[in-house]
């Protein structure tokens, strides 16, 4: 099997710091433990099942994801409430979405990546978590709302 890629690395970062940041939120663990249980016994780790392994990250994006989304919770989750109808609040929805827009949040105001990309991959993550669902759409429109509310400057046309 060939190296993972960057861009692959960093899809797989932003795939456990959803799950990272859904298990912070159900279990009351701290962003030190998770951390420490995703780096130690997930990313990357042999599983033991039928040879099955968890598959590598970007351990550095992945920490970063996490400790914006931390750093930044309060922000992050009033930008997400702008971008939700009134009657539907960030406390309100799944908790898996929840934590899929603080780790999209915390890297459209802590990173360069363009807000596109950060779109477009979250998206996909969406129906990654969400096969079934309209998820995927819903998820869609609120990150291009938080990304115009993150980074206005992107999407002015020159």
């Amino acid at each position: 099997m060939s190296k993972p890629d960057k861009r692959a690395l960093r899809g797989a970062a932003r795939f456990y710091a959803v799950q990272a940041l859904f298990q912070m939120e159900t279990s009351g663990q701290t962003v030190e433990q998770v951390r420490r249980e995703f780096e130690t016994h997930r990313i990357g780790a042999e599983t033991g099942e039928a040879g099955e392994a968890w598959v590598e990250a970007d351990a550095r994006f992945f920490g970063s994801l996490i400790d914006g989304a931390v750093n930044h919770q309060a922000r992050i989750d009033q930008m997400t409430d702008r971008a939700l109808v009134a009657k539907w609040p960030i406390a309100r929805i799944d908790p898996t979405l929840r934590a899929l827009f603080r780790a999209a949040g915390a890297e459209l105001v802590e990173t360069e990546t363009p807000p596109k990309v950060v779109i477009t991959e979250y998206v996909r993550l969406a129906q990654d978590f969400f096969a079934e669902g309209r998820e995927a759409k819903f998820v869609n429109a609120v990150l291009d709302h938080m990304a115009r509310a993150a980074q206005p400057q992107a999407f002015q046309t020159p």
